[in-house]
Parts: C-alpha cells; sequence; structure tokens
C-alpha cells in the first residue's frame, strides 16, 4: 500500500520547466493541473482510477497523464470529484 501524504496547507511542486499551470482542481484526495499547452498532470490517492494512468497507483508527485498526449489531445479543462477526474479535450 502506497503511503500518500496529504497536507492542509499548499505546497510547492515540481513540474518540467516549460509547463504554465493555467488550472487546478481539487478532489477530496487528488489533484489535477492542466497547462497552457494543454497537458494534464495529476497526484494523490489513485484508488479507482482517477489519475488517469491507466492504473490505481497513487502518488505524491505530478505525473503527466501520458494517453492524452499519446492520442493528440489537448486538455481545456479538468473538475476534480471526490473519486473522479472529469477532463474536457480537442482534438
Amino acid at each position: 500500500a502506497s503511503f500518500i501524504s496529504i497536507q492542509a496547507l499548499p505546497a510547492l511542486l515540481d513540474l518540467p520547466q516549460e509547463a504554465e499551470v493555467s488550472e487546478v482542481s481539487c478532489g477530496s484526495r487528488h489533484t489535477a493541473a492542466v497547462t497552457r499547452g494543454g497537458e494534464l498532470y495529476t497526484w494523490g490517492w489513485g484508488k479507482y482510477g482517477q489519475l488517469g494512468h491507466g492504473d490505481d497507483a497513487s502518488s505524491d508527485q505530478p505525473r503527466r497523464v501520458e494517453h492524452l498526449v499519446a492520442e493528440g489531445l489537448r486538455v481545456e479543462a479538468v473538475v476534480c470529484g471526490p473519486w473522479t477526474t472529469y477532463v474536457c479535450v480537442l482534438e
């Protein structure tokens, strides 16, 4: 079982230098960020697959959702629910 730290206060995270975040949404135990370039990064508790990486792994570090990049999809918006993540994309 993975340990995921839950922080009550904002914390700095490492994203690639070229990734300028334009939107962030928080679920009950996970977070998603959209970059100006249309990429999606997610982190936190992933038990129900809500991080979008094709598994149920959890991560304290932001990871780019590679499936969206591979499909040529540009993320426009993201909304996190308690155990879900909704993503609006453009082809």
